[in-house]
């Protein structure tokens, strides 16, 4: 924090209500990472649509986080940017796992008795990609709360 304390508070700040109101589009969005048994490709369709808007808008609201944390902690912020990257990566996983669901909806249906063992799998992998995303998610969120609560509260106020 060699920054003049005034200019440090002012940029702070201006982060901070771009930082609220990336927060407020996100919520907007209403993405939910709870898979649910549709079997339709417009169902898919749409949840792949709402899952890449939600995914831009998060890149968005985490790369804010991050220019934030780097006002103040050069070394912290390059950790989140490491978990930036790693929600890129989930997020790009679980996309890919979604378009071979929208191809064959049926993967998606627990009442078919008849299941390949494909099937199964990726029905285990959505569960399993959607869980790790919303983990991370979580992790990324507490993360900048405690960094927001040790150095940046007492800037912004």
């Amino acid at each position: 924090m060699s920054q003049d304390p005034e200019k440090l508070k002012k940029i702070a700040k201006e982060h901070s209500d771009k930082l609220a109101k990336l927060g407020m589009g996100l919520a907007e969005i209403k993405f939910s990472y709870k898979i649910e048994e549709k079997v339709t490709k417009e169902h898919w369709n749409l949840r792949i649509k709402d899952f890449k808007e939600y995914n831009e808008k998060g890149l968005e609201y985490y790369n804010q986080v991050h220019a934030m944390m780097d006002l103040v902690s050069k070394e912290e912020s390059q950790r989140f940017l490491l978990r930036i990257s790693k929600f890129r990566q989930l997020s790009a996983t679980l996309s890919e796992t979604m378009e071979k669901i929208k191809e064959n909806p049926t993967i998606i249906d627990s009442k078919d008795k008849q299941q390949s063992p494909w099937s199964k799998e990726i029905k285990n992998q959505i569960t399993e990609q959607s869980n790790e995303c919303l983990r991370h998610e979580m992790n990324m969120n507490g993360t900048f709360r405690e960094f927001y609560e040790k150095h940046l509260k007492s800037i912004l106020e």
